[in-house]
């Protein structure tokens, strides 16, 4: 026979745990935090490492996690702690080493109790089994990734896809129910693995079909085909000119900023005209938009402002005589202020062609301008997740009060504490910077899945006005006192959580 004892890591009757452990396999118990329904030999763990047989019983193997406002206050809360000195405002009980509610037909692991300013509140905690989740991933750089809706993989395996790129940022679309479970079992569990390492800000190596291998960190610069970058462009090449065209006025004739999407001239630029700039006569390739800005001047690629260009001459598709003349300065620069040549027309043979020449300081002192103005680049990471199934029983016999009241903004929804950005529309869809949540609050499931924090604040009248377990709410004092808790401030930029 097998002991089985439920994931919710209440404490069992002594004397049924003697006795059922007396009676099983060496001790084995059945843990039922998800459908893998692992069985657990004494001191070890399950197949997700989060739950353990700890003297023939069900343990959650990660410590409960509570964030503080401040660093002395993590310093007071030591072994010897035995009092409930924090004002409850000054702490917040996460569900990051809470456990789940799975089966859900039970509570959640914790149901807390506290007055915050005068007002009761409760916080739903428990940690959920999402395989409708994925990650949002947005990668600071020009250079060409992949073609859009191109296979993103890892390992081999179909993982997401290339999504609409932003304003200097390459996207990403990474896991969703269908890489999970809708493939075939390896696909599902490197997709498990990679978003996993991901949303606890570790380092992954992607591919992508037709395009580039890079390497993505959350909070870290990308590495694109080897090259770690270092800068997200200052704007695209149209932008690049209204912002720089008064600085350029007297130093240089003309200037072309070459980039993928807008690449801009800057004497028919409108910037250049209200400057009273002499047009140049130089006329590039592409398709022009309005005046000196032109689509299309070259593919996508690694090279200047995120095309394929290694010779910045190549986009130059004429030069009017009628307008140009012997000795016009040129730079050429991109986006982000890495590539950038400098030339004079000379006339040869009744031709002005432009010839290289050494950079002016003024305009290297300007070229170095535009670096300086390109903020670092990084990746960012967004753990995105649907939580409006049966997870909300674990607070209410009645889930679509609790799904209104959020809708409402009665109802706060956090992540590990951070504050989530929630999807309008149906059910509890939500985002959250995994920087903004505590180191390693992000677990899997077999399944596979990913288990991730929630919590839901509201006051204690409407916990009771929606069905709320109210019988199984505990106060703060209690569970820091039982539970002996990890005390840790918030990660940089995260906030403490309002009340």
């Amino acid at each position: 026979m097998t002991s089985h004892t439920h994931a919710s890591t209440d404490a069992p009757d002594p004397a049924a745990l003697a006795a059922a452990t007396a009676r099983n396999e060496a001790g084995i118990v059945t843990c039922d935090a998800c459908p893998v329904l692992c069985r657990i030999r004494l001191g070890q763990t399950g197949a997700c490492d989060r739950y353990g047989n700890v003297e023939g019983r069900l343990a959650r193997m990660d410590p409960l996690t509570l964030l503080a406002r401040s660093p002395e206050q993590v310093r007071f809360l030591d072994p010897a702690y035995d009092g409930n000195p924090l004002p409850a405002r000054d702490v917040f009980v996460t569900a990051v080493g809470a456990g789940t509610t799975y089966p859900d037909y039970k509570p959640a692991p914790f149901i807390v109790g506290a007055e915050i300013d005068g007002v009761d509140t409760v916080t739903v905690v428990s940690e959920g089994i999402f395989s409708y989740c994925g990650l949002k991933v947005k990668i600071d750089t020009d250079r060409h990734l992949g073609p859009e809706c191109a296979p993103v993989r890892a390992r081999g395996e179909e993982i997401g896809h290339v999504t609409t790129a932003e304003y200097g940022s390459q996207m990403l679309s990474l896991g969703g129910v269908r890489h999970l479970t809708g493939g075939s079992k390896r696909e599902g569990v490197v997709t498990c693995e990679t978003l996993l390492a991901l949303a606890n800000g570790e380092a992954a190596e992607l591919t992508i079909d037709g395009g580039a291998a890079i390497t993505v960190q959350a909070g870290q610069a990308p590495i694109v085909d080897g090259v770690r970058e270092q800068r997200m462009r200052v704007g695209c090449g149209s932008a690049t000119i209204g912002i720089f065209a008064q600085q350029w006025q007297g130093i240089a004739d003309e200037v072309i900023v070459v980039d993928d999407h807008i690449t801009g001239v800057l004497t028919e630029h409108q910037a250049g005209r209200f400057l009273g700039m002499r047009p140049s006569g130089i006329r590039v390739r592409g398709r022009r938009s309005t005046p000196g800005r032109y689509f299309q001047v070259a593919s996508p690629g690694l090279a200047w402002g995120g095309t394929d260009i290694v010779d910045p001459l190549s986009i130059i598709e004429r030069i009017d005589p009628r307008l140009a003349w012997p000795g016009l300065r040129l730079l050429m620069v991109s986006t982000t202020g890495e590539h950038a040549a400098w030339f004079v027309l000379r006339d040869a043979d009744g031709a002005l062609v432009p010839e290289p020449a050494p950079m002016p300081a003024a305009i290297t002192a300007n070229v170095a301008r535009i670096g300086e103005n390109c903020e670092k680049a990084l990746c960012s990471v967004l753990f995105m997740a649907g939580a409006g199934g049966s997870l909300r029983a674990g607070a209410t016999e009645n889930p679509i009060l609790l799904t209104e009241s959020i809708h409402r903004g009665e109802t706060r929804v956090t992540a590990g504490g951070a504050a989530v950005m929630l999807w309008p529309g149906g059910g509890i869809t939500y985002m959250v910077d995994v920087t903004h949540l505590p180191a390693g609050a992000f677990g899997h499931v077999p399944t596979p899945a990913l288990v991730a924090p929630i919590e839901f604040t509201m006051p204690r009248a409407l916990f009771a006005a929606i069905g709320g377990h109210v019988g199984r709410i505990r106060p703060l004092a209690e569970i820091l006192a039982e539970a002996r808790p990890r005390l840790i401030t918030p990660p940089p930029g995260a906030g403490f959580p309002r009340p």
